[in-house]
């Protein structure tokens, strides 16, 4: 397992089983939402950031070593899959493996790993119309962390009304 060294961060992301519901209804993001809140931030462990999409969750996450990392993952794994349970009204497992993790250890990529996230619905929605990118102003999503972000560059659609406490972590200074 890595040791995290002061600057990085990891990529996760957890792909949900064939025959599940769409993650982004209404009810699964706000199920989701509480149960972060609830336990998003452990003494060693802490979700930085998320992105609900159709079949698959993206999160950035903060941990003190490898040992926290695996439990703080144990757990926000099984919290969402609790939560995608309880919304759906379904049983059994959830996710299709186990997960996919990303360490990040330079600024760039923090910030790659950023937009990536925050902005993953508006990527996965241009390449369904056939398109590279999506014309217009960018949007914040609302089945992510994005509206709580405070990096964004002026004029992004949304970013004015963006509320709560601004994130702790080693990418302060990125902008999206």
């Amino acid at each position: 397992m890595h040791k995290r060294k002061q600057g990085e961060l990891p990529l996760w992301r957890g792909k949900v089983r064939q025959g599940v519901a769409s993650l982004r209804s209404v009810a699964v993001v706000k199920e989701v939402e509480k149960t972060f809140r609830q336990g998003a931030e452990r003494l060693e462990f802490r979700l930085v950031h998320y992105s609900v999409q159709n079949d698959h969750l993206h999160a950035l996450v903060e941990a003190d070593g490898p040992e926290a990392l695996g439990r703080g993952m144990k757990s926000l794994a099984a919290r969402f899959a609790l939560a995608v349970h309880r919304a759906l009204r379904r049983r059994g497992p959830l996710l299709r493996e186990r997960y996919h993790l990303r360490v990040l250890a330079s600024p760039t990529q923090v910030r790659n790993a950023l937009r990536y996230v925050l902005l993953n619905a508006r990527r996965h929605w241009a390449k369904r119309r056939g398109r590279r990118v999506l014309p217009g102003p960018v949007r914040l999503d609302p089945a992510s962390s994005a509206r709580w972000f405070r990096g964004w560059m002026p004029g992004t659609a949304g970013a004015e009304e963006a509320a709560g406490p601004e994130p702790r972590w080693p990418a302060r200074g990125a902008r999206c």
